[in-house]
């Protein structure tokens, strides 16, 4: 039975939906994809551009200071002490790594559909988004020069029951205490860190940065992130489960941790990621290239600390 019958057959003499929906504009959305972060990691770290996608960071013999002085209203001793600041000879070079892929769009569906959103370009926005979740990933997990590969023994602190308390993160301030710049958790912990705050009744505070809200503990921020992942996974299914906080100074003024890109690439589209176009293939198909280089460094031990075996599953009733 058509539209216009059964309108007529329930005492309705007027045009029906479905006629009238093929005469009308649909207001569409861009593609919607849930898996898609903020990334506020490559937000808050401070980034360096390199010239050929190699840096060393040279660091002095760490001793108790770099040189000795004489320190005396009246002198003791004629003798001023002498020497030189000895630098390691072997200094560790970060070499940038490469993230890549391959975009294909049919000619065809670009000239034909491509009104109201630019087929190309919603293909490669979409892309570039999935290379920048996993520049946040590699920078956080990355087995070479990846964060949680490469802090300082000493800079490894353990949870006193599990959850992450107060005195849990005073400690990690402690091991970071020279100008840190922002905690970084996986929702789960932070929310199980506002849950042991809200037990001991010092909720924390929120502060607005960069268009985000987020809390804060002793004034220092604690930025979201699913690539420091609990028990392995971004989103565990399981209510228990451990996973990492970290604490970290940025800036190479203040010897802290500084992301890494390659500057003035060819083709640069924004920070360290280049869209180059392959061509069209005899089929009408064209092709672009996709490369993103990214590193990140350690310039000082004590520039990033880390909180371990931070149990996300407990939970309290409060009467």
């Amino acid at each position: 039975m058509s539209e216009e019958t059964k309108g007529k057959a329930e005492g309705i003499n007027a045009l029906g939906a479905q006629a009238a929906y093929n005469l009308a504009n649909v207001t569409k959305t861009k593609p919607q994809y849930g898996a898609l972060t903020p990334k506020w990691l490559t937000r808050f770290l401070e980034f360096k551009g390199l010239e050929t996608g190699i840096y060393r960071v040279n660091r002095v013999v760490e001793g108790e200071t770099p040189l000795d002085v004489l320190c005396s209203q009246t002198k003791k001793s004629d003798i001023i002490p002498e020497g030189y600041i000895e630098y390691e000879t072997k200094p560790r070079e970060y070499v940038l790594n490469s993230i890549s892929t391959i975009v294909n769009v049919n000619t065809a569906i670009e000239d034909v559909y491509s009104v109201p959103y630019d087929q190309v370009q919603e293909q490669l926005g979409l892309a570039i988004e999935s290379l920048r979740e996993r520049q946040e990933s590699q920078l956080i997990n990355n087995d070479d020069y990846g964060l949680l590969k490469n802090i300082a023994e000493d800079q490894r602190i353990q949870t006193r029951n599990g959850a992450p308390t107060p005195d849990d993160m005073d400690e990690l301030i402690s091991k970071v205490w020279k100008e840190p710049s922002f905690f970084l958790a996986h929702p789960r912990a932070i929310a199980a860190f506002e849950r042991e705050c809200t037990k001991r009744g010092v909720p924390p505070v929120t502060v607005g940065i960069s268009g985000g809200t987020f809390l804060t503990w002793r004034g220092i921020p604690i930025v979201p992130t699913d690539k420091l992942m609990v028990d392995g996974l971004k989103k565990p299914k399981s209510q228990s489960g451990k996973t990492n906080i970290l604490l970290v100074r940025t800036g190479e003024a203040k010897r802290g941790v500084i992301g890494l890109f390659q500057a003035g690439m060819k083709n640069e589209h924004s920070r360290g990621l280049s869209v180059r176009f392959r061509g069209i293939d005899n089929k009408g198909v064209a092709s672009y290239l996709l490369s993103l280089y990214c590193s990140v460094a350690i310039l000082a031990e004590d520039a990033i600390g880390v909180l371990e075996d931070v149990e996300v599953g407990e939970y309290y009733d409060y009467d």
